[in-house]
């Protein structure tokens, strides 16, 4: 749970680099990769990440510049990158602007349970970090190459000269 805008302002700043980085790894013919059949495929977490972005902060009262639910999840993948990158722009601008650290305290119903605004905050960003690590094994699947985000991965290591973690 966050009690200061500027730590939810600091992590959000890396954890918004880090999914525009997987974002911005994927391919328009990697976005229909899934595991099963009736899964979920690459493009849609990564629109669906998108999404709620507005979903969620609109529930406490913010305005965020991002797709609706409604939205279907366009065929590139550089339109889903440009969309994020966007509506996460936003969510540090709606919050830095109504928000204050007295703000974070308060209640909102959400999904059925009482949460903080702190803990909102918290929950969106894990919210994100959840889906990127479902889009990390899509990605395998897909041939793709995955960055790393909490540390190297596996073709970092490589171009670092040192072998992959096992």
């Amino acid at each position: 749970m966050f009690r200061k805008i500027e730590d939810f302002n600091n992590l959000w700043k890396y954890e918004t680099e880090m999914t525009s980085k997987i974002l911005g790894a994927l391919s328009d013919t990697s976005l229909g990769q899934k595991v099963t059949e009736d899964g979920r495929s690459l493009g849609f977490l990564g629109w669906h990440i998108t999404q709620t972005l507005g979903e969620m902060l609109g529930l406490v009262g913010l305005e965020i510049e991002a797709p609706s639910f409604e939205q279907e999840c366009p065929v590139s993948a550089g339109e889903i990158v440009l969309a994020y990158d966007k509506a996460a722009a936003s969510v540090t601008d709606a919050v830095k602007g109504n928000w204050t650290d007295e703000t974070l305290l308060q209640t909102d119903e959400m999904y059925g349970e009482t949460w903080s605004r702190g803990l909102t905050l918290f929950y969106l960003i894990a919210h994100q970090a959840h889906h990127r690590g479902q889009m990390t094994i899509l990605m395998r699947q897909a041939g793709l190459t995955v960055p790393g985000v909490y540390g190297p991965a596996k073709e970092e290591w490589a171009a670092m000269g040192a072998p992959a973690m096992q």
